[in-house]
């Protein structure tokens, strides 16, 4: 690996590095949050049905989870700190644009360019502490990255929601600006340039596929329901989503150096934590995107009091994953990846309860916490186990396909749930059918978490003990965001 790769944690430079990346993909990562939040807000301005705002939200989803695996290659090849400032410049550049954005056609395009951004920035952050931290302290360093940037994902909402109360919503997108200025200038003067010798040259073809499948499936799910499935251009992107998906895992079988080494499909294990994954995360982004609009419009909160009232599930997500992290290391993960899904979706089943009728305290709070407890369980045995099913060379291939599985399931589900659960295009902003519609929509996520509890019980095996001791000892895992799964790297 070419550059240094000799930083300590306690020195200056160390510190200007962690907190150059910290920054950086906090950045990326409450974006991906925070606009949920401002949907209310933008739908009444653009006077924009529930299929723009969807948009609005899968347009960051879909190319951020498209590019993220072409992102990471590009930083081993180019240089991870070339490409994560090409990263950070393009994310500022587009949150700009989505800040001036006049209507919200040019937001959803926007939000597209920034999601792409995302997916330049998000890898290198983790990669750049990977290789520039001597090895004993590497661990720390990413301790350190997981926990601040948990901090930042938990200040997120609040901030947020501060901003669009008393602001506007456009100022969600403005901050990042500064941000992103101090991010350039601590990058530029501070983290070394690192890049893999012999890195395995992006795969042009493929990215093109799957970003054409996504695309197209994406497409119809959206508009299916509001133009109609016979609509020719539903058909038509319907097929091409298909045709592509197809063509990606024909060429990936065939070409040299394939974006996704499918024959990593062949090991049971990963391929049933991914099936659990993507129906977890499928739920978490359903009931996310739709939990703060109720609050908003059937609760009658404010932007911030909706930011405010997401907080105790990160905290529980701070407080008690890595304790989770370490009693699957020694008990193994099937119980928990069985039972956490479960409690999951009790909390979401318990979300129907809120409504104008009850307060936060006795309708949305108990929910979230057992929401929130449950996460905790599930989420750090799930990683672990993506990542104990290959072997350690590919461990970073595992740990971004278990990302990307998880935001093709958020994608889907904000793509299906609104239309699954009978909410109309107009109906979000209106009180008694957004209530309605919520309900409905609380059970079906609760569904989905059960049935990865029982894909879970199922499927997956706990490993011997050796193999669980050589995994803690060679593995630490860094939760990224509640919209996505954690990351997890050689320590």
């Amino acid at each position: 690996m070419e550059g240094d790769a000799g930083l300590t944690y306690s020195s200056t430079a160390g510190k200007w590095v962690i907190f150059a990346t910290v920054l950086g993909s906090a950045m990326a990562s409450i974006d991906g949050t925070v606009v949920g939040i401002a949907l209310p807000t933008i739908g009444r301005q653009f006077h924009s049905p529930l299929v723009d705002m969807q948009w609005v939200v899968t347009g960051y989803m879909l190319a951020l989870t498209a590019l993220l695996i072409v992102g990471g290659t590009l930083g081993d090849q180019f240089g991870r700190r070339r490409v994560f400032l090409v990263g950070v410049v393009w994310f500022a550049v587009a949150s700009a644009a989505c800040a001036a954005a006049p209507d919200v056609t040019v937001l959803v395009v926007t939000r597209i360019l920034q999601g792409a951004g995302a997916a330049l920035l998000m890898p290198g952050s983790l990669a750049i502490l990977q290789a520039t931290f001597a090895p004993e302290d590497r661990g720390r360093a990413i301790g350190a990255w997981s926990g601040l940037g948990g901090v930042a994902t938990a200040a997120g909402p609040l901030l947020g929601g501060y901003l669009i109360s008393a602001v506007s919503w456009r100022w969600i997108f403005v901050i990042n600006l500064p941000l992103a200025a101090a991010v350039i200038l601590v990058t530029v003067r501070h983290v070394p340039e690192t890049r893999e010798p012999g890195a395995r040259r992006v795969d042009v073809a493929g990215a093109v596929l799957v970003v054409l499948a996504l695309t197209g499936v994406t497409y119809g799910l959206l508009e299916g329901p509001s133009l109609g499935w016979a609509e020719p251009a539903v058909l038509a992107m319907l097929i091409v989503g298909a045709a592509s998906g197809a063509l990606f895992l024909t060429w990936e079988r065939r070409v040299d150096e394939p974006m996704v080494p499918l024959a990593v499909f062949r090991r049971h294990q990963f391929t049933a934590t991914n099936g659990v994954t993507f129906l977890v995360y499928a739920a978490l982004s359903g009931a996310l995107f739709l939990l703060p609009v109720q609050l908003q419009v059937v609760d009658h909160e404010t932007a911030l009091q909706a930011g405010v009232a997401l907080l105790p599930v990160t905290v529980i997500m701070l407080v008690l994953s890595a304790r989770s992290g370490r009693l699957a290391g020694r008990i193994g993960p099937r119980l928990q990846m069985s039972v956490g899904p479960v409690v999951v979706g009790i909390g979401l089943a318990m979300l129907e309860r809120t409504g104008s009728d009850t307060s936060y305290w006795s309708g949305a709070l108990p929910a979230l916490v057992v929401f929130g407890l449950g996460l905790a369980a599930t989420v750090a045995p799930l990683t672990a186990t993506a990542l104990g099913a290959v072997d350690a060379e590919h461990a970073g291939l595992a740990s971004a396909v278990n990302n990307d599985v998880a935001r093709a399931g958020g994608l889907v589900a904000v793509a299906v749930l609104p239309a699954l659960a009978g909410i109309g295009q107009r109906a979000y902003l209106h009180a008694p059918a957004m209530a309605s519609g919520f309900r409905t929509a609380s059970f079906i996520t609760a569904g989905w978490c059960v049935a990865g509890g029982l894909l879970a019980a199922a499927t997956i095996q706990n490993p011997g003990r050796e193999a669980r001791h050589r995994h803690r000892q060679g593995t630490a895992c860094a939760h990224c965001a509640l919209d996505a799964s954690p990351m997890a790297v050689d320590a």
